[in-house]
């Protein structure tokens, strides 16, 4: 039994984010100056950006653009395409423009004419996750988060970018605290009145939030619409349609969907029968769990495990 799961005061955020398993990949300090554009696409990565001086139009597909000034944070859990650029931003394919940032010493890249002055600097970094099939969770998180004067996540870009930089010892478990903790940051600091449906709008609502606590502390006993608005000391209809305007799916869904990542990270880490996971999340029997895990997953257990072990061996 994972400790955690039975924790009353378990907290749903720490535990998406830390069953995301955030790695690092890229961190770098981008300087720019004068006319500048950089675009990405095929990103498929968890994307930030500590603005540390000047401003900056940052434009994630699907959003509207977003003027950065220093001290700005953005993090974008699942970014396919954005561009980065000077507020006065050069035409579309303009001769002479590089493509993309040019690296002038370790960890450092140049945007912009080579002899204008340095106006704009930039911490900006990726991390893959390393759960499997992370889609469902990133759904319970907002697509963009733009956080103003926030000094405290500053600092944690520039204390990642040193470590990934001087290839300290023992960087990757340093750094994978690092980018929790900023992932968790970020998300606690954002005003409710910005949040899209979704886990952290149920959680900045104290009684959804209770709910939501009972969720992922009695995941493995039994759990019902009636007892979760008791914990939220709500009325049952009250309750069910707070929540699922909230936090985007009925309380009965959210369980199931975060049964069925736990067990998915179970699956893929391997040492546990059918039977000792569905104890783990709350099924009676293997049967019941193999029956909901095909039924939500379109796979069984057994089918879902080879195909990672499959991808894990490629």
């Amino acid at each position: 039994m994972f400790d955690s799961f039975s924790d009353p005061r378990s907290d749903p955020m720490a535990e998406v984010v830390a069953l995301l398993k955030p790695a690092p990949s890229i961190s770098k300090l981008v300087e720019a100056g004068g006319q500048w554009l950089v675009e990405r696409r095929d990103m498929h990565s968890p994307f930030y950006c500590a603005l540390v001086e000047g401003s900056c139009f940052l434009t994630i597909e699907g959003h509207d653009p977003l003027r950065l000034t220093a001290g700005d944070f953005v993090l974008v859990p699942n970014v396919y395409a954005f561009t980065l650029s000077s507020i006065n931003a050069p035409p579309p394919n303009s001769l002479n423009l590089p493509s993309s940032p040019i690296e002038i010493s370790p960890g450092t890249f140049r945007l912009g004419a080579a002899d204008a002055p340095v106006d704009v600097r930039a911490l900006v970094g990726h991390c893959s996750f390393g759960v499997a099939e992370s889609d469902l969770l990133l759904s319970l998180l907002p697509d963009v988060l733009h956080i103003r004067d926030e000094g405290r996540l500053t600092a944690l870009v520039r204390m990642i970018h040193e470590d990934i930089r001087d290839h300290r010892f023992a960087g990757d478990m340093v750094l994978t605290r690092l980018l929790e903790v900023l992932m968790i940051e970020a998300l606690r600091t954002t005003s409710r009145v910005t949040l899209p449906p979704g886990l952290l709008r149920g959680l900045s609502d104290p009684r959804l939030s209770a709910a939501l606590r009972e969720v992922h502390a009695k995941v493995s006993g039994s759990l019902s619409v009636a007892e979760l608005a008791k914990a939220a000391a709500m009325s049952r209809s009250a309750f069910f349609d707070r929540f699922r305007q909230d936090v985007g799916m009925a309380p009965m869904e959210y369980v199931a969907a975060w049964r069925m990542a736990l067990a998915k990270n179970m699956l893929c880490k391997g040492g546990l029968t059918n039977a000792e996971i569905a104890q783990q999340i709350g099924y009676g029997s293997a049967s019941a769990f193999g029956l909901a895990f095909t039924r939500h997953v379109g796979l069984s257990p057994g089918a879902f495990a080879r195909n990672k072990a499959a991808e894990f061996d490629a």
